[in-house]
């Protein structure tokens, strides 16, 4: 039976030369056993640690506590539904980005408890909460930039629609309607350019109430605080009794 493999004499200039090739790296790669090992094991570890922080998109939120540093530090933006205002803020659950096969696969795991969340910045009076109320629908989307993690609540900035960038956050609308008051961002350095940026949206807003005259920049509520610190002004207090002793000596 005469041979079938084919004469190496009679093979193309061009096809020797990728054989050659090929002959090396298979003498490098056997010569180098351990370091291609090596190299496929980082690249295996690498594919991993990627893979891991892909899920951590992918996953649900269900407390503060399992958010990662990272993404606080990083003012990450995560979408969720409104599921109820209470006197200590909104309860938000949390919805993850959607990759076909994989979600479903991971919200099998996945509980469904809503996060604690705060608007940062931001000091509400009642009638601020209940004008929050009025403006948030249950299961209405919601955007939430991530700001500080304290205990089980999260301070963010929160905003409807699109996202954070594309509208003005609840913080500001708030403050524009003078039913809250601005306070120093907790969680973010004052010295650093995203702190003065957020920081400066809120005084914006909370001076263009003062500048309408609204909720508490009213000029009627205004005059009613004035009045209140000036009665209880200690200074004040000790003038009236002073004049109301040197009337009563008057009188005697």
């Amino acid at each position: 039976m005469p041979d079938e493999r084919p004469d190496i004499l009679n093979v193309p200039d061009k096809a020797k030369t990728n054989l050659n090739i090929i002959a090396i790296v298979s003498k490098v790669a056997d010569d180098n056993l351990t370091i291609v090992r090596s190299v496929s094991t980082g690249l295996a570890i690498v594919g991993i640690v990627i893979l891991g922080r892909s899920i951590k998109l992918l996953t649900k939120f269900n407390a503060a506590s399992e958010i990662p540093s990272r993404f606080i530090k990083r003012n990450v933006g995560l979408r969720g539904r409104v599921c109820s205002i209470t006197d200590k803020g909104l309860e938000v659950e949390h919805i993850p980005i959607y990759v076909p096969v994989l979600s479903p696969l991971l919200m099998k795991y996945q509980a469904g408890a809503p996060l604690q969340v705060r608007l940062a910045g931001v000091e509400l009076t009642p009638e601020g909460w209940d004008w929050l109320r009025r403006q948030l629908r249950p299961a209405e989307t919601v955007w939430l930039k991530l700001i500080r993690k304290e205990g089980d609540s999260l301070d963010c900035f929160v905003s409807r629609g699109q996202g954070f960038l594309l509208g003005t956050s609840l913080n500001e609308q708030v403050l524009q309607q003078g039913l809250a008051r601005s306070t120093p961002i907790l969680g973010l350095d004052h010295r650093s350019r995203v702190y003065w940026r957020l920081h400066k949206r809120l005084l914006k807003a909370e001076l263009k109430a003062e500048r309408k005259g609204r909720g508490l920049w009213r000029e009627d509520d205004l005059r009613e605080r004035v009045s209140a610190v000036v009665r209880e002004n200690i200074v004040v207090k000790g003038v009236k009794r002073l004049l109301s002793l040197i009337s009563g000596t008057k009188e005697q």
